[in-house]
């Protein structure tokens, strides 16, 4: 029960306490998702800088990523979370932190989290017994995916 408390604190802290909340300039791919089921919404943007082959590709670098939201908790702390996970890191790395928090949303409660890849993440592992609060933790995920889309389609990738 302590470390659910703990997975708790998390999300209410990144609730709280956003981390990189407000759209920042320049960037080079956007996204805007909507919840259908709840109405939570998020504006993504994503600034990508070309990798050591000097294009934007999957080793491109995430150098920035912000986002303007509205909605419940757990919506707000998970795009809160992917900033942290996600700003410093490889598209290609990007990508597989995405796939492992899917899977954890996709795991009924049933998943192991590494913590290695998720770090802060793991605090979601709860919600995915709840399959009506899955939409909202992948909300801002799957408009990172689609800003960094954009961002490559854009570059001819």
């Amino acid at each position: 029960m302590q470390l659910d408390a703990m997975y708790q604190e998390i999300i209410l802290d990144h609730y709280r306490n956003p981390h990189n909340k407000g759209l920042r300039d320049p960037h080079n791919g956007e996204a805007h998702h909507v919840n259908p089921t709840c109405g939570d919404e998020v504006t993504l943007r994503v600034t990508l800088t070309p990798g050591d082959g000097g294009a934007l590709d999957e080793e491109a670098t995430v150098a920035d990523v912000s986002y303007d939201s509205m909605g419940c908790s757990i919506s707000q702390a998970s795009t809160s979370v992917l900033t942290d996970l996600l700003i410093g890191r490889t598209v290609a790395e990007g990508m597989q932190t995405l796939d492992a928090f899917t899977e954890l949303m996709q795991s009924k409660g049933k998943g192991e989290p590494d913590e290695d890849v998720l770090d802060d993440a793991v605090a979601f592992a709860g919600v995915s017994q709840y399959p009506a609060r899955i939409k909202c933790a992948l909300l801002g995920w799957m408009a990172w995916k689609d800003a960094v889309s954009k961002s490559l389609d854009k570059e001819g990738v």
